[in-house]
Protein backbone atom coordinates (compact mmCIF):
# COMPACT_ATOMS: atom_id res chain seq x y z
CA UNK A 1 0.00 0.00 0.00
CA UNK A 2 3.02 2.60 1.07
CA UNK A 3 4.33 1.91 -2.37
CA UNK A 4 1.38 3.47 -3.93
CA UNK A 5 2.08 6.71 -2.36
CA UNK A 6 3.85 9.34 -3.53
CA UNK A 7 6.20 10.96 -1.29
CA UNK A 8 4.83 14.11 -2.40
CA UNK A 9 2.04 14.00 -0.40
CA UNK A 10 4.21 13.78 3.05
CA UNK A 11 6.89 16.09 2.04
CA UNK A 12 7.44 19.40 3.30
CA UNK A 13 7.27 21.87 0.91
CA UNK A 14 8.75 24.71 3.14
CA UNK A 15 11.16 23.25 5.29
CA UNK A 16 14.03 25.66 7.27
CA UNK A 17 17.07 26.02 5.11
CA UNK A 18 20.23 28.01 5.06
CA UNK A 19 22.89 29.67 2.97
CA UNK A 20 26.59 29.70 3.11
CA UNK A 21 26.52 32.76 4.84
CA UNK A 22 24.26 32.18 7.70
CA UNK A 23 26.14 32.64 11.51
CA UNK A 24 26.45 29.50 12.62
CA UNK A 25 25.37 30.52 16.37
CA UNK A 26 22.46 31.61 14.05
CA UNK A 27 21.16 28.60 12.58
CA UNK A 28 21.87 26.89 15.86
CA UNK A 29 19.37 29.48 17.11
CA UNK A 30 16.83 28.42 14.46
CA UNK A 31 17.20 24.55 15.08
CA UNK A 32 16.99 25.11 18.44
CA UNK A 33 14.16 27.27 18.76
CA UNK A 34 11.89 24.84 15.86
CA UNK A 35 12.94 21.49 17.13
CA UNK A 36 15.00 20.24 14.40
CA UNK A 37 18.36 17.90 14.13
CA UNK A 38 19.38 19.93 10.80
CA UNK A 39 18.37 21.90 7.90
CA UNK A 40 18.87 21.66 4.22
CA UNK A 41 21.81 24.13 2.82
CA UNK A 42 21.25 25.94 -0.12
CA UNK A 43 22.37 28.78 -3.03
CA UNK A 44 20.81 31.40 -4.34
CA UNK A 45 19.19 29.56 -7.35
CA UNK A 46 17.59 26.86 -4.65
CA UNK A 47 20.66 24.47 -5.50
CA UNK A 48 21.82 22.23 -2.95
CA UNK A 49 24.75 22.96 -1.72
CA UNK A 50 24.75 20.87 1.63
CA UNK A 51 23.23 19.97 4.81
CA UNK A 52 23.67 21.41 8.48
CA UNK A 53 23.14 18.63 11.30
CA UNK A 54 23.23 19.09 14.79
CA UNK A 55 25.99 16.99 14.49
CA UNK A 56 28.24 19.82 12.12
CA UNK A 57 26.82 22.64 15.37
CA UNK A 58 28.76 20.53 17.97
CA UNK A 59 32.02 21.18 15.93
CA UNK A 60 31.24 25.03 15.61
CA UNK A 61 30.83 24.57 19.76
CA UNK A 62 33.81 22.49 20.33
CA UNK A 63 36.04 25.18 18.28
CA UNK A 64 34.08 27.89 20.35
CA UNK A 65 34.75 26.21 23.66
CA UNK A 66 38.25 23.86 23.60
CA UNK A 67 40.08 26.09 20.44
CA UNK A 68 38.80 29.85 21.44
CA UNK A 69 37.80 30.24 17.45
CA UNK A 70 34.29 30.95 17.70
CA UNK A 71 31.60 31.64 15.22
CA UNK A 72 31.79 31.11 11.63
CA UNK A 73 29.63 30.63 8.98
CA UNK A 74 27.37 27.44 8.03
CA UNK A 75 29.39 26.56 5.00
CA UNK A 76 32.16 26.71 7.44
CA UNK A 77 30.62 23.38 8.85
CA UNK A 78 28.13 22.04 6.65
CA UNK A 79 28.28 18.51 5.57
CA UNK A 80 28.37 18.66 1.93
CA UNK A 81 28.40 15.50 0.36
CA UNK A 82 24.49 15.25 0.45
CA UNK A 83 22.24 12.55 -1.26
CA UNK A 84 18.83 13.68 -2.09
CA UNK A 85 15.40 12.42 -3.58
CA UNK A 86 13.77 13.02 -6.71
CA UNK A 87 10.32 13.98 -6.76
CA UNK A 88 7.26 11.49 -7.45
CA UNK A 89 9.36 8.58 -5.45
CA UNK A 90 7.02 6.35 -3.34
CA UNK A 91 7.29 6.27 0.28
CA UNK A 92 8.53 2.79 0.56
CA UNK A 93 11.79 3.84 -1.68
CA UNK A 94 12.17 7.01 0.10
CA UNK A 95 12.23 4.91 3.34
CA UNK A 96 14.76 2.37 2.14
CA UNK A 97 16.93 5.89 1.05
CA UNK A 98 16.53 7.24 4.60
CA UNK A 99 17.98 3.81 6.00
CA UNK A 100 20.85 2.83 3.27
CA UNK A 101 22.08 6.63 4.18
CA UNK A 102 21.59 6.47 7.76
CA UNK A 103 19.94 9.35 7.63
CA UNK A 104 16.32 11.07 9.76
CA UNK A 105 16.05 13.54 6.38
CA UNK A 106 16.49 14.26 2.96
CA UNK A 107 16.39 17.29 0.64
CA UNK A 108 13.98 16.67 -2.49
CA UNK A 109 15.31 17.50 -5.72
CA UNK A 110 13.52 18.16 -9.12
CA UNK A 111 15.25 19.58 -12.47
CA UNK A 112 18.25 19.69 -9.86
CA UNK A 113 16.77 22.16 -7.55
CA UNK A 114 15.76 21.93 -4.23
CA UNK A 115 11.62 21.69 -3.43
CA UNK A 116 11.16 20.31 -0.56
CA UNK A 117 12.31 17.29 2.03
CA UNK A 118 10.89 13.85 3.25
CA UNK A 119 11.82 12.76 6.81
CA UNK A 120 11.34 9.85 8.42
CA UNK A 121 8.78 11.18 10.94
CA UNK A 122 6.67 11.64 7.79
CA UNK A 123 6.55 8.26 6.36
CA UNK A 124 5.52 7.49 10.16
CA UNK A 125 2.69 9.67 9.66
CA UNK A 126 1.49 8.04 5.97
CA UNK A 127 1.88 4.60 7.86
CA UNK A 128 -0.40 5.72 10.35
CA UNK A 129 -2.49 7.49 7.91
CA UNK A 130 -2.49 4.57 5.74
CA UNK A 131 -2.92 1.73 8.35
CA UNK A 132 -4.50 2.90 11.29
CA UNK A 133 -7.99 2.78 11.52
CA UNK A 134 -8.71 4.17 14.27
CA UNK A 135 -7.08 6.36 17.21
CA UNK A 136 -6.60 5.58 20.35
CA UNK A 137 -7.65 7.58 23.31
CA UNK A 138 -5.37 8.53 26.27
CA UNK A 139 -7.07 6.70 28.82
CA UNK A 140 -6.28 3.60 26.03
CA UNK A 141 -2.73 3.98 25.68
CA UNK A 142 -0.70 1.05 26.84
CA UNK A 143 3.39 0.95 25.46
Amino acid sequence: MLRSIDADDYMSINPVTFTVETDIFDAIHVLLQRKLSGGTVIDEENHIVGVISEMDCLKAIINTSYYHEGGGKVGDYMTSKIESLPRHLNLVDAAEALLKHKRRRMPVVENDKFVGQISARSILQAFKDSFVEHDVTEDEKTY
